[in-house]
């Protein structure tokens, strides 16, 4: 355990060092950094977007940005964590240009009914991870996803698909853990009676042939 933590520590120390040589000019250190999270990114910014397209500008609009504003960056959290932030919004925005709606934000306030809210989400089965093993239900769960509210789908991406912790969610969208926990018991209630309804529909279909 305390190996872990040391490369753990060393990692984080290794990407400070890092944003310091970026912030006092070397292109070279920020390319580093591009290198290692691009991917990353690129893979959050699809989940959201549902486009291939928009997800590539976001990450090229997020990694400019974070460039640009390289110097606001206090190395109070990981830098991962700040990148993550700029990308969400960046592809948040996608959204609202798309859908011209102007009330998607992963600020918004969730209405729930405290009272019947339980104190942990109960977890996800099937593991996401585990349906996206299968061709068809890998494209079930994708599109099922894709009709959840944006601020809910990005909730659940970070969380279930990117294997992220709780705490962690928070801290890259600026959400306290009640509020990230609340959302993403929303969505995985969503996405089970979506997926029930779907598969009682592909049920009843397929006993009339």
């Amino acid at each position: 355990m305390a190996t872990i933590q040391k490369r753990a520590d060393e990692g984080v120390s290794d990407e400070l060092t890092l944003v310091q040589q970026a912030k006092d000019g070397d292109l070279e250190a920020f390319s580093e950094l591009v290198r290692r999270y691009d991917r990353n990114i690129f893979r959050i910014a699809q989940h959201i977007t549902h486009n291939e397209e928009d997800a590539q500008d976001v990450v090229q609009d997020a990694f400019f940005k974070a460039y640009r504003n390289l110097e606001q960056f206090q190395g109070n959290s990981k830098f991962y964590t700040w990148l993550v932030r700029i990308a969400v919004n960046e592809a948040l925005m996608k959204l609202r240009k798309r859908r011209n709606d102007r009330t998607v934000s992963i600020d918004e306030d969730v209405e729930t009914d405290e009272g019947s809210m339980p104190r942990e989400v109960a977890d996800w089965s099937p593991n996401p991870e585990q349906l996206y093993g299968t061709s068809e239900l890998g494209d079930i769960l994708k599109k099922t996803i894709q009709g959840l509210p944006p601020g809910f789908r990005t909730v659940f991406v970070l969380r279930d698909i990117e294997g992220l912790s709780t705490e962690e969610t928070a801290e890259m969208l600026g959400l306290s853990v009640p509020a990230v926990k609340s959302r993403l018991l929303r969505a995985r209630l969503q996405l089970r009676e979506r997926l029930a309804k779907y598969f009682k529909f592909k049920k009843d279909g397929d006993g009339q042939r």
